[in-house]
């Protein structure tokens, strides 16, 4: 694993302007200050007396970063890999996991709403808003020095009549009946510095992510595959979906994409899927016949997959 470069995170810097603000603000006060009687002239200048703050402790972990053989990578403050951008391919989709998030692109056409829950370093977001046209791509992102950090490191362009990125829980964004029933391909990714298993993991989110998509909606779901966390997150999934799940084969350190599907009962034809990813990688780029293969292993199936 690479070397964390040693920098001040975004966060950091939206808390030191913080208290630069609360500084300039104590100031203020004390000019307007009514002058304090001879008794008082003490505690008066003690209390405009130079202070040791007691540090605060972040909300979110630091966001760090690293870079390595031409590819700059996102960690929160640990080794671990939050996403991954090639400097000289931005808009390319780096890591396998990332690509295969696409993998419900084999199903649907491009919807009218995207969502990604957790930016990270963006990939997502920016391949959608580069590539899919026809779609309005949402990131959802609660720690803001992530958002910071995607519009200045990884190159997320600002927010147009296209895109939206919103700074708040997943958890309320799910559970906002504004946006059920509306959202046709949903990618969540939502890990903390830990990265142990996926922060929103309960059967209540998964229900609400499954209320959140359209009638012929999927979700797209980062699991770790060796850990005790994807047999729980598996389990959860087939509750709240009635089964409609099912889990590409590992790939990287551990990572498995879950597939969960929304609408009524899904057959087609492998072939038929074939014929599709050969479109998609002549499209967009993407090892889509890898994921058809996938299919094929984790379902078992051979002729016509179902689900």
């Amino acid at each position: 694993m690479t070397n964390l470069i040693k920098r001040a995170s975004a966060e950091a810097r939206a808390f030191r302007r913080n208290q630069n603000e609360s500084a300039q603000t104590r100031q203020k006060i004390a000019r307007t200050k009514p002058r304090a009687s001879r008794d008082d002239a003490f505690d008066e200048a003690l209390s405009r007396a130079p202070k040791i703050d007691v540090p605060r402790k972040p909300r979110f972990a630091p966001v760090t970063f690293s870079e390595e053989g031409g590819v700059r990578y996102l960690h929160f403050g640990t080794e671990w890999v939050q996403g991954a951008m090639r400097l000289k391919k931005p808009q390319h989709l780096e890591l396998e996991y990332a690509q295969q998030m696409m993998a419900w692109l084999l199903f649907l056409e491009t919807p009218r709403r995207i969502v990604q829950l957790g930016l990270g370093a963006a990939a997502l977001t920016k391949f959608a808003h580069r590539f899919l046209k026809r779609a309005h791509v949402e990131a959802v992102e609660l720690n803001p020095a992530v958002v910071v950090a995607a519009r200045t490191m990884f190159e997320l362009p600002s927010d147009d009549a296209r895109l939206s990125v919103h700074e708040t829980d997943a958890w309320d964004f799910v559970n906002d009946r504004a946006n059920h029933g509306t959202i046709g391909a949903m990618q969540i990714d939502v890990y903390d510095a830990t990265a142990r298993g996926p922060v929103l993991d309960s059967v209540a989110f998964y229900r609400a992510v499954r209320a959140c998509l359209a009638d012929a909606g999927i979700a797209t779901i980062n699991l770790f595959g060796d850990h005790p966390s994807f047999e729980r997150n598996m389990k959860r999934l087939n509750e709240a979906f009635e089964g409609r799940v099912i889990a590409l084969p590992e790939v990287h350190e551990g990572n498995r994409i879950a597939l969960a599907f929304s609408g009524p009962a899904l057959e087609v034809p492998f072939a038929q899927l074939q014929q599709r990813a050969k479109l998609i990688e002549k499209k967009l780029d993407l090892p889509a016949r890898k994921w058809v293969k996938g299919l094929q292993e984790s379902s078992g199936q051979d002729g016509t997959f179902s689900i």
